[in-house]
């Protein structure tokens, strides 16, 4: 489908099968033991840090003329800063309750909940193809996150396909991710908690109409519009599917070697 509008570019997002997959289902059904639990949140909290800093990308937008799409992605990034600390705090939690003990005695000491979370990550898929054993990140996951090494850069061309980009991760992060999250955490019961518990405040800034990522998806929305039309709409779709087909085989490897969905994981990985 050709992109000629903001509603077909939604829409291509919305059909893709990154939006619908399973993960989060299967999580929410297995009910996986805390070794696998933090194995899942040391590759999703890794993908997650890559999207956050805007790099060059809105100063980029501004020396392209695009004044007011810069100041819709910056809002973007300033709500994001220090995000890291309230992931890993949701994180060791949920590994904490998930084993049914202190696995981390301090879950607001980010360094010492991240460092277990690798290790834990190295234990059950350092021997999966592409692991590296220096920051504990599947070559998936590397991919997932190098969809974003474009906001080192101002040329126009990387410029517009970081507008895709960002467009596409936020969507999937308030309508896929974040309520995937909830379903998987809260909803299941596996674990105890709710949205109002203390160490779930990350979860809840950003579920929900009011939560953030619906602002966020917002903001992306309006300045892909603003900038979408024949001429640049090749660069920002090429930056919506990069981001989604790396997103997807990433879950895709996770889904299949954490979740036990059936499929077998080496003929899901490849270095």
């Amino acid at each position: 489908m050709t992109a000629t509008t903001i509603d077909d570019l939604v829409s291509r997002i919305r059909d893709h099968r990154c939006y619908h997959h399973p993960i989060f289902k299967h999580w929410q059904e297995a009910a996986p033991g805390s070794t696998a639990v933090a194995a899942l949140f040391h590759q999703i909290r890794s993908f997650c840090d890559a999207t956050r800093p805007g790099g060059k990308f809105p100063q980029a937008l501004t020396m392209h003329r695009l004044t007011a799409e810069s100041a819709l992605l910056q809002e973007i990034v300033e709500s994001e800063e220090n995000h890291g600390a309230d992931l890993a705090t949701m994180a060791g939690h949920i590994v904490n309750r998930a084993a049914g003990r202190r696995v981390f005695t301090d879950v607001h000491d980010q360094n010492l909940v991240e460092t277990g979370l690798k290790e834990c990550s190295d234990r059950i898929l350092e021997n999966l193809p592409g692991y590296d054993p220096e920051t504990g990140l599947l070559a998936q996951t590397r991919r997932a996150r190098a969809a974003f090494d474009g906001r080192r850069r101002t040329d126009r061309d990387a410029t517009l396909r970081n507008l895709g980009t960002a467009l596409a991760l936020e969507m999937i992060s308030n309508r896929h991710l974040i309520p995937g999250w909830k379903a998987a955490l809260v909803d299941s019961g596996h674990y105890g908690v709710t949205l109002e518990s203390r160490e779930m405040h990350y979860l809840l800034e950003h579920w929900g109409e009011i939560g953030a990522e619906e602002q966020h998806e917002k903001n992306a929305i309006a300045a892909v519009a603003s900038v979408l039309n024949p001429t640049t709409e090749a660069l920002i779709t090429e930056g919506v599917d990069t981001f989604l087909d790396s997103l997807a085989a990433l879950w895709d490897v996770l889904d299949a070697a954490l979740l036990a969905s059936g499929c077998p994981a080496d003929d899901l990985i490849s270095a």
